[in-house]
């Protein structure tokens, strides 16, 4: 067989094997969307901060049941969690992770880190080392809560630093590590390289302004047409009722602090993935960081017509199937001797 004839082979396969579990997770989905979404908010307590905590799975827990697998969500810089991960346009179309993946038979949850949503408000400029501490309070009540030792975690953008900084320090805690817009060394980076003419600003203050423009903007500045434009004022009106500035810590680390995640210490398995045009990372560097993860259970995928934003953006499904694909994939059996 010629080499291209091999390479069409497999591309021929992996697209058929995704059409059908595409189809397995509309079925899925189907099945469970009249079941109603049972939703709860907690409080974690951060010493003095309280963390603002949300829940969402298909029934109340009752004593006694099978424990669902539980997955948590960790937002980005520039939104809170329900405005990063719980979005319903008004006509209907659902952009929200918490409810694909509740219906998907998992405990879903999420936090607002602090300065963030209806968390604390301090002179902290949450940066990623205080995003670890919420994480620490966090999935600690988590686990209480549901009795789950481990857990599977995703993160999107400084999210995701967020998620692996904290597996690094944590690893008892990890099931499976989803990273979504990601970035390890930051190299030939268009979007830090823009954010860094603003070193100076992060250096010397706390706060940022982040106004319905800056709302927009996230979901066009990388490729025009990956997510409706409606979008961006949807999560606009969402976020802004808590006001227009926001932490710069993340944007500091980001600029001035790359590496953060450092990819041998992170043990568990690892999706990878990335829009097709996000502009925060190039592939070169998330390849660097793909072929240094010590697990061999590790994917990397690249979600087609899409930018930064994932959980946003007008391919979103195929985003939700790759991350369901990977948090239910059957266990790998041991090497034979």
């Amino acid at each position: 067989m010629k080499p291209t004839q091999s390479l069409l082979t497999r591309r021929s396969l992996v697209a058929g094997m995704g059409i059908a579990a595409g189809a397995n997770l509309a079925l899925s989905q189907t099945k469970s969307a009249a079941a109603p979404l049972w939703t709860k908010e907690y409080t974690a307590k951060k010493g003095s901060v309280s963390l603002a905590m949300y829940r969402k799975r298909t029934g109340a827990p009752k004593p006694g049941e099978t424990q669902l697998p539980v997955l948590f969500l960790v937002h980005g810089s520039s939104m809170s969690a329900m405005s990063s991960f719980d979005i319903t346009m008004p006509n209907g179309e659902d952009y929200s992770l918490l409810n694909t993946f509740a219906r998907l038979g998992f405990d879903v949850w999420t936090m607002d880190h602090e300065n963030y949503g209806k968390s604390s408000q301090t002179d902290s400029n949450s940066d990623i080392a205080s995003g670890v501490d919420d994480l620490k309070a966090g999935l600690d009540l988590v686990a209480h809560e549901t009795g789950r030792a481990k857990m599977h975690l995703f993160g999107e953008s400084s999210g995701a630093l967020r998620a692996g900084a904290y597996a690094m320090v944590h690893p008892e805690r990890i099931d499976r590590l989803v990273f979504a817009a990601f970035t390890y060394k930051g190299d030939n980076s268009p979007t830090l390289t823009e954010r860094a003419k603003q070193l100076d600003f992060y250096k010397t203050h706390n706060r940022r302004l982040r106004d319905r423009a800056m709302i927009r903007s996230i979901y066009t500045r990388d490729k025009p047409g990956t997510s409706d434009p409606a979008v961006g004022d949807v999560v606009a009106d969402q976020e802004l009722k808590y006001g227009d500035q926001v932490p710069t810590g993340t944007y500091l680390d980001m600029t001035s602090h790359l590496p953060i995640v450092e990819p041998a210490k992170v043990l568990a398995p690892v999706l990878l993935i990335r829009g097709e045009y996000d502009g925060i990372a190039t592939m070169d560097d998330l390849s660097d960081f793909f072929k240094q993860l010590p697990n061999g259970d590790r994917q990397f995928v690249v979600v087609p017509g899409a930018a930064h934003s994932l959980a946003m953006a007008r391919n979103r499904k195929p985003f939700w199937h790759a991350i369901h694909a990977f948090l239910t994939m059957p266990p790998a059996l041991p090497l034979t001797t």
